[in-house]
């Protein structure tokens, strides 16, 4: 293993990127390359996939994600200036050097697109102080916390950010450089590694993998266009296939003998792409999980199959003014089938989001398919068709 990227969209980066998550793996390992990382835009639902493909093939997977960091706090809701464009975040990659680090990835993209969401889903500096564990970063690409103050002349906001980083991960980030053949990579090509050298930070070198191969560019241009006012396109000479919105047809998984001939100047920074692939010691069971429904303080169960069961009860005194021994046997048999079968617990969280849906005002159907069979659905509204009445059966 002599290099290694690190920086890679799939599809998954939606309307941005243009690989499929097994093809950008196969050309990987077409090359040799014995590792490889995912790192779509804000999201991690391309994660599993590729993790299971990269397996598959024989291929180490690097779990991560491009997160959007706001400048200032992860609530703000307003525009603020910052490099030459108005934006009020920068990027930040983030990659899971084990369970831990997965577990805070996951807690990460969830808050921003729970709780930062404005344009994009953001989080901010001090969550990452909070979920830095078992993670490593690096500075992204020209929208990064280091790049973006650099290109507009803020080098104290570019050395500010490197030093809140380098004191949040310490020698697990590093300052990632790039080369598209842009005017701005040639500059912070000039200013980042003098940067890094004088904060005692490692760089990194990277390709911002939006495709496979160099000769996609012109198809992922095509993409890119799919949500813009094509308007402008009639009264100019602009040709979506060859007037490229990203500029240059670079963006693609390069061989590992293009990235060392492309960073011959950086070394170091090739030896930290395997250095940081190295560092990762992920596993992600692959038996499905059901998540664990916390029981409320003031009941007395003390399992979920009990808590199911109390709901259930409460429920039926409800719906039914006299309970009869049809009810009682039905209850009990449902019961006692979904609690073999280990399904209280799914039960107790879909009655949980309808219950909350309706709280919001939010229509929910009165039930179809097998669950308007089921008592119990009754019992918690799940479902508002009583299977006694029209004489349906649990067992579908």
């Amino acid at each position: 293993m002599s290099f290694v990227h690190l920086h890679n969209h799939t599809f998954y980066s939606l309307l941005d990127a243009a690989a499929a998550p097994e093809k950008l793996i196969l050309a990987a390992k077409e090359d040799g390359q014995s590792a490889l990382a995912i790192t779509d835009h804000g999201v991690m639902f391309g994660c599993f996939e590729f993790y299971k493909k990269a397996k598959k093939h024989g291929v180490k997977p690097i779990i991560g994600c491009e997160v959007y960091i706001a400048v200032k706090k992860h609530t703000d809701r307003e525009k603020v200036a910052d490099a030459s464009k108005k934006r009020n975040y920068y990027h930040l990659v983030l990659l899971a050097k084990n369970e831990t680090g997965y577990k805070n990835l996951i807690k990460l993209t969830s808050i921003g697109h729970t709780a930062g969401f404005y344009y994009k889903p953001r989080i901010d500096f001090d969550l990452l102080k909070q979920y830095h564990e078992g993670l490593i970063a690096t500075s992204a690409c020209l929208a990064g916390p280091i790049n973006a103050p650099m290109l507009a002349g803020d080098m104290d906001t570019a050395r500010h950010n490197a030093l809140v980083l380098k004191e949040i991960f310490g020698d697990d980030f590093y300052i990632e450089l790039q080369d598209h053949g842009l005017p701005e990579d040639k500059h912070v090509l000039e200013y980042a590694p003098q940067l890094a050298k004088e904060l005692g930070i490692k760089i990194v070198v990277t390709n911002d993998a939006h495709y496979i191969t160099k000769e996609h560019a012109a198809a992922h241009n095509v993409m890119l266009h799919i949500n813009k006012d094509a308007s402008f396109a009639k009264e100019t000479n602009f040709d979506v296939r060859r007037d490229l919105r990203y500029r240059v047809p670079e963006m693609y998984l390069k061989t590992q003998e293009q990235m060392k001939k492309l960073f011959k100047d950086f070394a170091e920074g090739i030896e930290s792409t395997v250095e940081i692939a190295e560092k990762i010691d992920l596993k992600i069971p692959d038996q499905l999980q059901m998540p664990q429904f916390p029981i409320p303080e003031e009941s007395d169960a003390t399992t979920l199959e009990d808590y199911l069961e109390e709901l259930t009860m409460q429920g039926l005194e409800e719906r039914y003014a006299v309970m009869t021994s049809e009810i009682l046997d039905r209850i009990s048999f449902e019961l006692a089938v979904i609690k073999k079968m280990g399904y209280a617990g799914y039960f107790l969280i879909v009655q949980d989001f309808i219950r909350a849906a309706r709280d919001m005002g939010v229509r929910v159907g009165p039930g179809r398919g097998s669950a308007a069979g089921s008592l119990v659905a009754y019992a918690l509204r799940i479902t508002d068709i009583d299977p006694l009445k029209y004489d349906l059966l649990f067992e579908r």
